[in-house]
C-alpha cells in the first residue's frame, strides 16, 4: 500500500471536503486495520479522556469501540481547514448490547503530514441517549449513501 493518502495538504475547500468524506467512509466500514492505515505509524490521538499512540494502538482502540458501539453509523462534516489541518464536527448513532440507542456528537481537530496521513487527532464527544424511534441514520451498514442528508440538513 502507498505511503501517500490523497488528497494531500495544503488543503483547498474541495480537497478538505473530500478528505472528510474519505475519513467518514473509512470509519463507517468498521474495519479497524483499514482505518488505521490513514494515520502515521506514530499518530497521536486524544479521544475523550483516552490517549492513543501508534497504528497498533489505534487498531485496538477501534476494535474495542466497535465491539461496544453496535450498528455504528457516522456522519462527519467539514467545519474549517487551513494548510495541513482540518476541523470537523460529527454525529453517529449506535446501540449497546442491551439495545439502548445513543447519538454521539463531537468535534475533531486533525493534523496531516506531507503524505496526507493524519499524525494528530483530537476528539471531544458526548453521548445522548435516544429512543430507537428517534434514530435518523437508517442506511444499510457501511458507506453513507450520497443522497442521505448531511448533519446540517438534519439540523444537528
Amino acid at each position: 500500500m502507498s505511503d501517500q493518502r490523497p488528497p494531500l495538504p495544503p488543503f483547498t475547500l474541495e480537497t478538505a471536503v473530500e478528505k472528510v468524506r474519505l475519513a467518514e467512509d473509512g470509519w463507517n466500514s468498521r474495519d479497524a486495520a483499514r482505518v488505521a492505515l490513514a494515520y502515521t505509524v506514530d499518530s497521536f490521538w486524544r479521544n475523550r479522556a483516552e490517549f492513543v499512540q501508534g497504528r497498533e494502538a489505534i487498531v485496538g482502540f477501534l476494535a474495542r469501540k466497535w465491539q461496544r458501539e453496535l450498528d455504528y453509523r457516522l456522519i462527519k462534516e467539514l467545519w474549517g481547514f487551513g494548510e495541513n489541518r482540518i476541523a470537523v464536527r460529527f454525529a453517529y448513532e449506535w446501540h449497546d448490547d442491551s439495545g439502548n440507542w445513543f447519538r454521539s456528537y463531537g468535534n475533531e481537530n486533525w493534523e496531516f503530514d506531507e503524505n496526507g496521513l493524519m499524525r494528530r487527532r483530537f476528539a471531544s464527544n458526548n453521548d445522548a441517549p435516544i429512543r430507537e424511534s428517534d434514530r435518523r441514520y437508517h442506511w444499510p451498514l457501511g458507506r453513507r449513501p450520497d443522497e442521505h442528508p448531511s448533519l446540517s440538513d438534519l439540523g444537528f
